[in-house]
């Protein structure tokens, strides 16, 4: 801010007086004249989510949230959070490795494609995660991309591939309130939502007053600090889905299409959806349990957390000394065993040495076994995942555009089913097709064409050739 002040025209208290704007070195060499101050770096954010123009609109939230969860008939685990989060088909994470202090690269190869697909989740306030809402971007479902089994998740196409109001709907009337509605057992329930338009649109509030689902939408530009989803959950589902894309590039795979798509998404949320990130969430953004003060503290007065380095205390699994030891087979028994050998065995130097490079020959031995052999774990189960995706053949599953996994299987079965009942139909050498009517033979396919010539009186000019 000096700086463009000085750097400003408009700054110059005549236009006699030369004054050159600061130099490329002056902040350094400001920051070094005053010790008192510090650097920090900021993260860009949307002026509407800056502290001091939310801060009543969070109040306003935690008053109307706090009455609904005093209420006695209200249990955690019958208040749930939903949200809908974007995947990027086929983006890997950022990764740190080691590499020459000459190579100045700084990024690694990836895909090109950057296909959106959206998914619908929510998760309850004791700790529990339901199944989701998958949006594809296309006008039409395809057998390949529900290859993987996920039973009890429901699929939607549309062209944007987000969600609308008619989603909205189906996913509160097929998913929420049936998955739900027997553990509430006629207690009402609450959702929490982030008050988009097409969450709260007036069919889908009738049913959830019918059905005692209390709609709780949160203010604008705040989910950041109140939403569950948001805070602690859908970050690590992302990193964990670039991960496993990630893998899938090193073997090879360079392309991650909708085929993909379920399986390494549902890896990713067993990895990112604990109950841990889960409990995680309710509490940082003070709901449960309810702490208001875990959000408006960080508005008022935001803190750094003091970042202690601890060191790993991590006991290795050592076996137990023997007299008679067993062969080494993994790479603490080496460890432990090379130990015993240097502490309890009078070597020369040139015998202890030679220890040390028979020890670290086996050492380096273990680790790339190790490495081998979790690269042919990965690359068998992406041949067998890849074989099981080929056989399916790409068809049209059905003409409803939501459609859950069951209904999924249950198309493709009724299909197979109708294809194997039709008749097939009969080609004979020429191939024409045969109209039922049994092959015959050439002599009396000879007889019929001259009786039809003799029928009409022409042979004189006609005959059947032999030919």
């Amino acid at each position: 801010m000096i700086a463009r002040q000085r750097s400003s025209a408009f700054q110059l208290p005549s236009a006699d007086l030369d004054i050159r704007p600061p130099g490329k070195n002056w902040p350094q060499g400001f920051y070094k004249c005053h010790p008192e101050l510090k650097t920090k770096r900021v993260k860009a954010l949307d002026w509407a989510r800056y502290d001091h123009n939310i801060y009543d609109k969070i109040l306003h939230w935690f008053a109307i949230i706090g009455r609904e969860l005093s209420d006695p008939a209200i249990t955690p685990d019958n208040v749930y959070n939903m949200d809908e989060t974007g995947i990027l088909l086929n983006v890997q994470g950022s990764l740190k490795v080691l590499i020459s202090d000459q190579d100045s690269r700084n990024y690694r190869g990836a895909g090109v494609k950057r296909e959106l697909v959206t998914a619908i989740e929510y998760i309850s306030a004791d700790r529990r995660f339901l199944n989701p809402l998958i949006i594809w971007p296309a006008s039409t479902h395809r057998s390949p991309w529900t290859t993987h089994e996920t039973p009890g998740w429901h699929y939607v196409y549309s062209k944007t591939g987000y969600t609308n109001t008619e989603i909205s709907l189906y996913w509160i009337q097929h998913v929420l309130d049936p998955l739900t509605k027997a553990r509430a057992n006629h207690k009402p329930r609450i959702l929490i939502n982030d008050g988009l338009g097409t969450h709260e649109s007036p069919e889908l509030m009738r049913h959830c007053l019918e059905n005692r689902i209390v709609l709780c939408g949160l203010g604008s530009h705040t989910s950041h600090l109140t939403q569950p989803l948001d805070v602690a959950l859908f970050s690590p589902l992302k990193t964990a889905y670039r991960g496993l894309v990630g893998q899938r590039n090193n073997a090879g795979i360079h392309n991650i299409g909708k085929s993909y798509f379920t399986l390494l998404y549902d890896q990713a949320r067993k990895i990112a959806f604990t109950t841990r990130n889960i409990h995680s969430g309710w509490s940082k953004t003070g709901l449960h349990p309810f702490n208001p003060a875990r959000v408006l503290d960080l508005i008022r007065r935001p803190q750094v957390e003091n970042i202690i380095p601890q060191t790993a205390n991590r006991t290795a699994d050592m076996p137990t000394p023997d007299d008679m030891l067993p062969t080494p087979v993994t790479y603490e028994s080496l460890t432990y065993l090379r130990t015993r050998i240097e502490q309890n065995t009078a070597l020369d130097s040139p015998g202890t040495h030679d220890v040390q490079k028979l020890a670290n020959t086996a050492e380096k031995a273990f680790a790339e076994r190790t490495i081998l052999r979790e690269e042919n774990r990965k690359l068998y189960e992406h041949k067998d995942e890849k074989t099981t995706r080929q056989s399916v053949r790409s068809t049209t599953v059905g003409k409803a555009r939501i459609m859950a996994y069951e209904d999924i299987g249950k198309a493709e079965q009724k299909r197979a089913a109708k294809e194997a009942s039709a008749p097939r139909a009969k080609r004979d050498g020429r191939g024409l097709q045969n109209s039922g009517v049994d092959n015959r033979s050439r002599a009396e396919e000879l007889e019929d064409g001259q009786r039809e010539i003799e029928a009409f009186g022409m042979e004189e000019y006609f005959s059947v050739s032999q030919v």
